[in-house]
């Protein structure tokens, strides 16, 4: 989750409502012709929010209609995403799903109220943003990744990374990172990014693999070295940064990522004017502009994509939660 503080510094305001809005839309009985809900299963001022409200100003006037964000929290987004299921089916109600709803919690929970390609039909993708491998510039002489490869071996205590929360893409990313490379780590779990930062700088935690928009600004001072990025592609707004396979660790793109969805049987009429509306806004210069200053690059993708690229991921992610043993019940 991005932290607050690097969300409001980007100077992100939350939607204005239009009421005036409502009363331009489609003629009766075509979609849409009233506001439409979209449901964030996360609290205010994170990532998935601030996205879901940046994506529901835009689509406000492309689709005449207001877009009232509701945020549904709680077991990893698990409450708000059986809002969405048990929604009418009627193309008013969405929900802003991430990697965690599509790939994920399955394998996290022993049981979970709904089935993320039974209760659902995926929209399009929205938003990604990469983890990063970063370090106390202080406390590990280490400056690329390999370096910091051996320096972690050499260690007799081994190492320490910290997350977020068990279960969440950091944690997993580590497990993943650490597994890999036989590195005797030990996972320590934080609140947040707030309480990550000053336990690697105190020199109490070795390492971190979690979200970049997190830790820009620390990094760019040079109290915390970043050693690679773990999308597919370099980072626009860190572009000497190497990604994970630059780095000589192939075959490591892990994002966190996000996707809209609507309950099962929504008609199609409304998928599909929702789906086009979305790739007009990621397709706007402007707003990818904004996106960027949150810490995150806008996607696009068809209703099959969106659901493909789940499925897809979900036997990294299981993996991942095996070697971890996160539980979350």
């Amino acid at each position: 989750m991005i932290a607050r503080r690097t969300l409001l510094g980007a100077g992100l305001a939350l939607p204005v409502l239009h009421p005036a809005l409502a009363q331009t839309g489609a003629p009766p009985g075509e979609w849409p012709n009233r506001p439409i809900r979209f449901i964030v299963p996360f609290p205010p001022a994170g990532s998935t929010d601030v996205m879901a409200r940046i994506y529901g100003e835009q689509l406000q006037s492309r689709l005449g209609q207001n877009i009232l964000v509701e945020n549904r929290p709680g077991a990893g987004g698990n409450i708000g995403m059986d809002a969405v299921a048990k929604a009418p089916a009627d193309g008013y109600t969405f929900g802003m799903a991430t990697i965690g709803q599509f790939s994920i919690n399955q394998f996290l929970y022993s049981r979970m109220p709904w089935e993320i390609d039974r209760d659902f039909i995926a929209v399009a993708l929205t938003y990604e943003l990469p983890n990063v491998v970063i370090v106390s510039s202080q406390h590990c002489p280490a400056r690329t990744l390999q370096e910091f490869i051996a320096w972690a071996r050499a260690r007799p205590q081994g190492i320490s990374y910290g997350s977020p929360g068990v279960g969440t893409t950091a944690h997993l990313c580590g497990g993943l990172f650490t597994s890999r490379l036989g590195l005797n780590a030990e996972h320590v779990p934080f609140r947040g990014a707030a309480q990550i930062t000053p336990a690697m700088l105190s020199g109490d935690l070795t390492c971190a693999i979690d979200n970049l928009a997190s830790y820009v600004p620390i990094i760019q001072e040079g109290r915390m070295r970043a050693f690679a990025v773990t999308s597919a592609e370099r980072w626009p707004s860190l572009p000497d940064l190497p990604t994970m396979a630059e780095a000589g660790m192939p075959d490591f793109v892990v994002t966190s990522w996000a996707a809209l969805v609507a309950p099962a049987g929504t008609p199609k009429v409304a998928v599909d004017r929702m789906n086009a509306a979305l790739k007009a806004v990621a397709e706007d210069p402007a707003v990818q502009r904004r996106s960027l200053q949150a810490g995150t690059k806008l996607l696009w993708s068809t209703p099959e994509g969106a659901s493909e690229r789940g499925r897809r991921e979900r036997p990294m992610w299981q993996e991942a939660v095996r070697i971890t043993g996160a539980r979350a019940d």
